[in-house]
């Protein structure tokens, strides 16, 4: 089992820029990748993006390409989400997740509230 707890959500005002933390326990050597997906209100829940445990390598959603920067220092466990130029599309409740080799998320967090005003 993996435990997911994000935090560093918040009110930030168009423009600004807010970093998000996903801090893994438990299980974490069986981690293969971490993944962002947020969900905004009456939307479905949405890719942002993900990097490999190990290797460091990344995708995004176009959505947040060249703005949104994902991260993660193994050290700590820690998976981070750098965000920059907000806009208030970019209003959701955002969740970390996890997931092993030839698995799907498996393990999610409980989501940390970003609110972009304009």
């Amino acid at each position: 089992q993996v435990q997911l707890v994000e935090s560093g959500g918040g009110l930030v005002q168009s423009g600004g820029s807010l970093r998000l933390s996903c801090e893994a326990s438990g299980d974490t050597l069986t981690i293969y990748a971490m993944a962002w997906f947020r969900q905004a209100p009456g939307k479905e829940r949405e890719f942002v993006a993900v990097i490999n445990w190990s290797g460091g390598s990344t995708t995004y959603a176009d959505s947040v390409k060249g703005r949104f920067t994902i991260s993660r220092d193994r050290t700590k466990n820690t998976l981070y989400l750098q965000m920059n130029s907000l806009k208030p599309e970019d209003t959701a409740v955002y969740y970390c997740a996890a997931r092993r080799v030839q698995r799907g998320y498996d393990y999610w967090g409980q989501g940390t509230q970003v609110t972009v005003s304009s």
